[in-house]
């Protein structure tokens, strides 16, 4: 539907009904959610293109033609890159751009115009610092949606695109912001939403006596990734999140050594990598000798309540995102590959949208926040390894502990994969699945 067709839709359907993957009941249409979208740019595939593409026009989720619920009133774009989509989406879908996000979120006015913000703070040319870490400016721009919100004096749920901040003081002020000044906050991966082949389910109390996730993507960006996999299913465990006390880096020599003390488990490796790859997959030893398989690492994560657990980055596939665990009582490991859908990762948005949606609507993240404050948190730790050559980094701060929530309502099930399928063509610009 063009734009002001859609706006007049969501506005008069009255009774009408539109499947938004509440389980899968239909609601009453209701006066859309205004968001105001602050971004780092607009570029094919770019995490702004790919969630934006979902809030603009109706979607796939578990099947079923979704729509968002929201209205996009008003954008804030940091770079205009070469290949920009930025300008011809606001002409597109008449969503205006504003200078600055006090603008983006006020429309030009005084007083707090929009009901949700999401802040997209990945891709763009921003600086590495000395210890590897991409400084994207999240915590800038959440600075500047709460100084709109403390100068108007109202505010509205914050949806973080991926952790919050490459500083951990600066992810955990984020937080304590939020819960301070009363307003929803949510962020993290889009991959522990995605379908698990083949099925696999933890239920909350798990007695899970280790756990591997891996991998196949690049330092920090992607090990964010496999951290929130590993994460979202490792923290069902018995007595539920505690925190964790130390997180290493370890390549080369010590990643197998490592394995050979016991601290982490090469079979639940090679039962996720198997996973992914099928039953004759060779083993790991075997499979890094491989040409693209070759210089792997992992980071080791030793919590709390003295729970251990492995995220690897193994080979260099971009959709590869594998896990394992042990439970006790059980010989055979539980193994799963999430799988990613067509087109490269950026199906995986589809769940992730609406996964924000739901929290726009009930002003609540619908799973721990405090899961990716944790991750953010091991991943920064990580980095001060990677850079101090795999010291180990005592992490007594990241003592935060909560309990798990069942999330099956913004997962991916797999029935969407019967209609959109590896031969379907990826559109360039934004996909019109119902057109």
């Amino acid at each position: 539907m063009a734009l002001i067709d859609r706006r007049r839709f969501l506005q008069t359907a009255g009774a009408a009904t539109l499947s938004v993957g509440l389980g899968q009941s239909a609601r009453a249409a209701e006066k859309p959610l205004r968001i105001g979208v602050v971004m780092t740019c607009f570029t094919y595939r770019s995490h702004a293109h790919v969630f934006m593409e979902n809030f603009v026009e109706d979607y796939l989720f578990n099947g079923q033609r979704t729509n968002s619920g929201c209205e996009v009133v008003s954008m804030y774009v940091d770079q205009f890159p070469e290949g920009e989509m930025a300008r011809a989406f606001s002409k597109d879908y008449r969503i205006p751009i504003f200078p600055t996000i006090e603008g983006a979120l006020t429309l030009g006015g005084k007083e707090l115009a929009v009901d949700g913000v999401m802040s997209i703070g990945e891709h763009g040319e921003y600086p590495h610092n000395e210890k590897g870490q991409h400084q994207y400016p999240r915590k800038q721009f959440f600075d500047q949606i709460v100084a709109t919100y403390r100068k108007t004096g109202s505010t509205a749920p914050v949806f973080n695109d991926k952790h919050l901040s490459y500083r951990w003081d600066w992810a955990k002020e984020m937080y304590d912001t939020s819960k301070a000044m009363g307003f929803g906050l949510m962020a993290g991966s889009s991959v522990p939403l995605a379908e698990r082949k083949p099925p696999l389910e933890l239920q909350p109390e798990a007695k899970i006596a280790t756990a591997v996730s891996i991998h196949g993507g690049g330092l920090e960006s992607y090990d964010f990734h496999g951290l929130e996999v590993m994460q979202s299913m490792v923290e069902a465990r018995s007595g539920g999140e505690t925190g964790v006390k130390e997180v290493q880096y370890l390549a080369g020599d010590s990643l197998w050594v490592a394995a050979e003390k016991g601290l982490w488990s090469i079979e639940l490796a090679d039962a996720a990598m198997r996973a992914e790859l099928g039953a004759e997959t060779p083993t790991l030893k075997e499979l890094v000798k491989k040409e693209g398989f070759a210089d792997p690492y992992g980071i080791l994560v030793t919590y709390r309540d003295g729970f251990r657990a492995i995220t690897l980055r193994i080979g260099g596939s971009a959709t590869r995102w594998n896990f394992a665990c042990q439970l006790g009582g059980e010989n055979s490991p539980r193994a799963t590959a999430f799988y990613v859908g067509p087109w490269q990762n950026r199906n995986l948005f589809k769940a992730l949208s609406h996964a924000a949606q739901i929290f726009f609507r009930e002003k609540k993240s619908p799973y721990p926040v405090e899961r990716t404050l944790l991750t953010t948190g091991i991943v920064a730790a990580e980095m001060d390894s990677h850079f101090e050559k795999g010291k180990p980094i005592e992490t007594t701060w990241l003592d935060i502990a909560y309990k798990p929530v069942d999330f099956r309502r913004c997962r991916e099930m797999g029935s969407t994969w019967k209609q959109i399928t590896e031969a379907t063509p990826e559109p360039q610009g934004i996909h019109h699945y119902f057109k």
